[in-house]
């Protein structure tokens, strides 16, 4: 499967409607997945929030961690 990818600019108030429908298919599919590997509903949708939650949270460190290095450098380069 491929993504569809974005028709919509970023600022269109419907673009995130139109990325889910573009992933909707692959959640979908892992749930399948999962079904079959033998996990519950419950667990596996919980598991996706979860993974989703905690790559945001890994996604967000990065960006402190990098503003925080250029601010570093930028700081030595003052000195």
């Amino acid at each position: 499967m491929t993504v569809v990818r974005p028709h919509l600019p970023r600022s269109h108030p419907d673009r995130f409607s139109e990325c889910q429908r573009a992933i909707e298919d692959y959640v979908f599919e892992l749930l399948g997945d999962a079904i079959e590997a033998g996990w519950s509903k419950d667990e596996i949708l919980a598991a996706i929030i979860e993974v989703a939650d905690n790559t945001t949270l890994a996604i967000h460190q990065n960006v402190l961690l990098s503003v925080e290095t250029e601010m570093k450098k930028l700081k030595k380069k003052g000195n």
